[in-house]
């Protein structure tokens, strides 16, 4: 079946029909239900800056803040005023003082005479030399220079040190006493020919008593040294067997 075409102008009356009747008053009908919220609209623009409101009460007292770093010493302050005297002590025991200065009276005056018979025993018995630092054994037994030596170190020392005027006059005094015309002493030049050093190795410095022409080193074999009586030194070969002087040291005796 064909569909019936209408004309333009029945077009035009119709719809000028629906429209008085759209136009036309209608009772309102019931009152929806409350729509969904809608999305929130953009930010509006910064309001003016009102003026400042009233100062608010003052708060409550906040939380201890942490214990801040130790500061510096500071400086000393005044000594404080002189306390009260304490009170008295005990009364002491009483002092019989004349009777303990008689004691130490008795005791001084036999350390003085164990003292002068110390050194009579030390000079006329066992026959040693000393001096304020110094003590000197002459050793009446016929060695080689090291073996002196060597026997020197078992008492407790070492061969003796001339290093000066004093020390040396009062060797050679010794053996001249003893009947002796030479003695080994500690000097050498074992180690570098010509540097004659002391049995403990240290350096030759201000003294010396070579006598005349010595040392001379003869038959390239003397590197040891004698004492003789008059007080000079010679060098002489190690090799020979003589009579020799110990010395110590009193602060390790």
């Amino acid at each position: 079946m064909s569909q019936r075409q209408e004309s333009p102008q029945k077009r035009l009356l119709l719809g000028e029909t629906l429209g008085s009747i759209w136009d036309m008053p209608r009772d309102a009908g019931e009152k929806g239900d409350k729509g969904a919220p809608g999305r929130p609209g953009r930010v509006g623009p910064t309001g003016e800056k009102g003026d400042m409101g009233d100062k608010g009460q003052k708060g409550g007292v906040g939380r201890h803040g942490k214990i801040g770093p130790i500061g510096s010493k500071g400086e000393k302050g005044d000594s404080g005023d002189i306390g009260p005297p304490g009170p008295n002590g005990e009364p002491g025991i009483p002092c019989e003082c004349s009777q303990l200065r008689k004691a130490i009276g008795e005791m001084d005056n036999q350390v003085t005479q164990l003292t002068a018979e110390l050194k009579f025993i030390k000079n006329a018995v066992a026959g040693v030399r000393e001096t304020e630092q110094k003590m000197y054994l002459l050793v009446k037994e016929e060695k080689r220079y090291l073996d002196a030596q060597l026997a020197c170190q078992g008492r407790g020392g070492t061969l003796s040190m001339p290093k000066d005027e004093a020390a040396n006059a009062l060797l050679a005094a010794y053996i001249t006493q003893a009947g002796l015309a030479r003695v080994f002493i500690g000097i050498n030049d074992l180690e570098r020919e010509g540097a004659f050093v002391y049995a403990d190795r240290s350096p030759m410095q201000t003294f010396s008593k070579w006598r005349s022409g010595e040392p001379n080193n003869a038959y390239d074999e003397e590197d040891c040294v004698e004492l003789v009586a008059s007080g000079g030194w010679n060098d002489v070969a190690c090799h020979l067997t003589m009579h020799f002087l110990c010395e110590f040291d009193k602060e390790h005796m």
